[in-house]
């Protein structure tokens, strides 16, 4: 299953990422399928530029996005819809939780 990942480049303390499609399992500093985009946080005002077409081609044909990538394509207007929110609740926090109830 193929993702749309942000992989992390430049210097110490200066990060800069390219958007890349590749299989979901693969790490993301390995060898890419695409790169179809580059998101700088560090200048101001931020820059992220991305391929619409080579989007709208991998999103069409199925490609999952990461929550951080969807909401940045949210963010910066390249895609609609609604934002995602990555929750990870610990088995410590889960077991507090219920005996509360």
């Amino acid at each position: 299953m193929l993702t749309l990942k942000l992989s992390r480049v430049g210097k110490k303390k200066q990060p800069q990422y390219r958007l890349i499609v590749t299989e979901k399992g693969r790490d993301p500093w390995g060898k890419a399928l695409e790169t179809i985009g580059h998101y700088n946080p560090t200048i101001k005002p931020k820059v992220f530029t991305v391929d619409q077409a080579r989007l709208d081609h991998y999103i069409k044909n199925g490609v999952q996005k990461t929550v951080t990538v969807n909401n940045l394509l949210i963010n910066f207007g390249f895609t609609k819809g609604e934002k995602k929110q990555k929750v990870h609740i610990t088995k410590k926090r889960a077991a507090r939780a219920e005996k509360k109830k």
